[in-house]
């Protein structure tokens, strides 16, 4: 999953993975015309890709590609950080992408390798994040929110204030994410998800103290697991991450809260030195086919940000029909981003590491 970002509001009508790889170091670029094959590393979400994807573009471009994944974005920065290990491709969420860019760990785009940007829509196109998307591309965007197990839950559930019902006592993972879990706590309270008031971070903390007994865990990335195994019965996930277990277990819902929650956009990125640059541009590229981005989006139940693919029918219809999938606009309404907040992300993650502490999980 996937996945927080800053972005003007928009509405518009993303997976087994690869057995992950270790990043390799290899400066290859041929692989045409017999050669050996190119090296493509990839660091991407967990459950975000069609596997026919990557062994399709294998064969097209005689490439190789090695793949491994990461369960947070902090989790992806601090390995980017420490010096990029052989990695061509990443795909951080927009709330990342800004400070990367700051950092530079991320590699101009060639985009006259990348025609096909031409098939994103254009409200997804020059974010403030990444003003001429000069380092990143869009590649899937969707929402937080609750996915649950009707018959243990009891019913419906429509709000972030019902699932801190003590009958929920222990049946709860929450996300290991501090902007996201923070954030739709700060909108429960009726904040702002992006506030850097300490009294307001201070009250979502007490809020989650408040409730720390119906917390079973806070899951890195794996809550839709959970669920599905029974071992929860409430977990805040990614929406495209509960669709995918939703298909194999009637009894989840996925419920975008009437609070309102986060909406994020990922994106496809180049790490600093990554050692094969052209390859990762002919990836992203073609990625962005309408063909192929809509076999992304079909597999892993995420909003496709490509135009064409939306305008040539590409996208399931039932997928399309799904208001936890592409939300109408009077739910849209209620959507959020969360914002690169700088220096003031440190704010959150001292709050997120007193809250841990609190609550023991």
């Amino acid at each position: 999953m996937k996945r927080l970002l800053v972005f003007v509001l928009l509405f518009v009508l993303g997976v087994a993975i690869p057995v992950g790889c270790a990043a390799n170091n290899s400066t290859s670029t041929g692989g045409a015309n017999g050669d050996a094959p190119s090296v493509l590393s990839i660091y991407n979400w967990s459950d975000y890709i069609d596997e026919s994807v990557i062994t399709d573009f294998e064969s097209q471009f005689n490439a190789t590609v090695e793949y491994d994944t990461f369960d947070s974005n902090e989790a992806m920065l601090a390995k980017i950080q420490q010096g990029n290990p052989g990695y061509d491709i990443i795909v951080p969420t927009g709330d990342f992408v800004a400070g990367m860019i700051a950092e530079g760990l991320l590699e101009e785009l060639d985009l006259g390798n990348i025609p096909n940007l031409n098939n994103i829509a254009e409200r997804f196109l020059d974010p403030p994040f990444d003003p001429g998307n000069r380092y990143s591309v869009p590649y899937q965007w969707g929402t937080i929110g609750i996915g649950y197990n009707t018959t243990a839950a009891g019913g419906e559930i429509t709000s972030w204030e019902e699932i801190f019902d003590a009958k929920y006592a222990g049946r709860v993972a929450l996300m290991e994410d501090p902007r996201a879990m923070l954030g739709v706590i700060l909108m429960t309270l009726g904040y702002d998800p992006n506030t850097t008031d300490p009294d307001e971070l201070k009250a979502a903390k007490d809020y989650l103290i408040e409730h720390k007994d119906v917390i079973a865990t806070f899951a890195p990335d794996t809550g839709e697991d959970l669920l599905n195994q029974g071992e929860v019965d409430i977990a805040v996930e990614w929406n495209g991450d509960v669709f995918q277990v939703m298909e194999e277990n009637d009894e989840i819902e996925y419920v975008i809260p009437e609070e309102g929650t986060i909406v994020w956009v990922d994106n496809l990125a180049i790490p600093k030195d990554a050692p094969n640059k052209e390859l990762a541009e002919k990836f992203i590229n073609f990625v962005l086919e309408p063909e192929v981005s809509a076999m992304i989006s079909n597999y892993i139940k995420y909003g496709n940000p490509n135009e064409a693919a939306l305008e040539q029918k590409l996208i399931d219809q039932e997928d399309l029909d799904n208001p936890g999938i592409y939300p109408p606009p009077e739910t849209f309404k209620k959507l959020k981003y969360a914002n690169d907040l700088g220096d003031d992300t440190q704010l959150y993650d001292e709050v997120w590491t007193e809250l841990k502490v609190a609550v023991g999980k």
